[in-house]
């Protein structure tokens, strides 16, 4: 349950709970020792169909994995208020996120810094890469830019 949890929280995967079952089937016969065991796992769980995509299958799950491993979300919510704090009045803090749960956090954030009126959110709308941007740089295709600015004098925490 727990490691269907983390790959469908942090990593959006649809097929969670199929990988986690597999996951703890192949660990009952012998421990997974390298990356590319556990992606053979994982692509072997999945449906044909959700082979054909532009990123490999377990993409999400080594996503979702290292979130939970390096307490990702924690650590931005932190780094962002921390951010904040220092920021002088007018300033802007800007921060580029790579996948939807990042965003969805940093959403949450800048609407509650809005509504405890710290400052007002610039980008209503996540900025996302131009598709010649894209070609440029392919790792861009999951990037979005929000940006918020501070108009109250915070206290800075230490």
């Amino acid at each position: 349950e727990h490691i269907a949890d983390i790959l469908y929280g942090y990593g959006d995967e649809l097929f969670a709970r199929r990988i986690a079952k597999a996951i703890v089937k192949a660990r009952e016969s012998d421990e997974i020792k390298t990356s590319r065991e556990l992606a053979e796992i994982v692509a072997k769980s999945v449906p044909r169909y959700a082979k054909r995509g532009k990123i490999h299958p377990a993409t999400k799950t080594f996503q979702a994995i290292r979130i939970a491993v390096n307490d990702e979300i924690r650590s931005t919510e932190e780094g962002i208020t921390k951010a904040l704090s220092y920021l002088s009045d007018f300033g802007r803090i800007a921060v580029i996120t790579f996948h939807s749960t990042e965003d969805r956090l940093v959403k949450r954030l800048f609407k509650q810094f809005e509504k405890d009126g710290i400052g007002k959110i610039v980008t209503k709308k996540p900025i996302a890469p131009t598709e010649s941007e894209v070609k440029k740089n392919p790792r861009a295709r999951s990037a979005h830019l929000r940006i918020f600015e501070k108009t109250q004098h915070l206290q800075q925490q230490k």
